[in-house]
This record gives C-alpha cells, structure tokens and sequence, in this order.
C-alpha cells in the first residue's frame, strides 16, 4: 500500500493584498512583479529565495499612494 503525502506548502510572501501598482509594476501587497507572482509555484527553492530577499530592498510602492494617490 502506498500512502500519498500531500505536497509541501511554498513559501510566499503574500499577503492577499493583490493590487499592482502601474508605475512600478509591483504588488503593493508583497511587493513583486506579476511575471513573479505568476510563476511562483513553478520556481525552485533557491530561485524563490533569491526574490524573497531581493523584495527586501524593493520600494514600497503603496508609500507612493499616500502622497500622490493610485496611479
């Protein structure tokens, strides 16, 4: 008998906030691009790394709104 494990969750840093900002083409949820959204589940481990620290020095780019407003 086989036991079928259920996958291994990803991990993400979303945060269901999913609204891309025009400008910069950034979530302003978690703060990626949607090409890396898009692909997310199809990145290995060390690809998905990489981005999860790039997004640490990306701009945020809801601090634009608060000044300037959406788009």
């Amino acid at each position: 008998m086989t036991t079928v494990q259920p996958p291994r969750p990803i991990v993400t840093p979303c945060v269901k906030v999913c609204i891309v900002d025009g400008p910069t083409g950034l979530c302003l949820g978690c703060r990626r691009t949607l090409a890396e959204i898009a692909n997310w589940a199809r990145y290995s481990d060390a690809e998905r790394s990489a981005i999860l620290e790039a997004l640490l020095r990306r701009p945020d780019p809801a601090a634009r709104w608060a000044t300037t407003g959406p788009g």
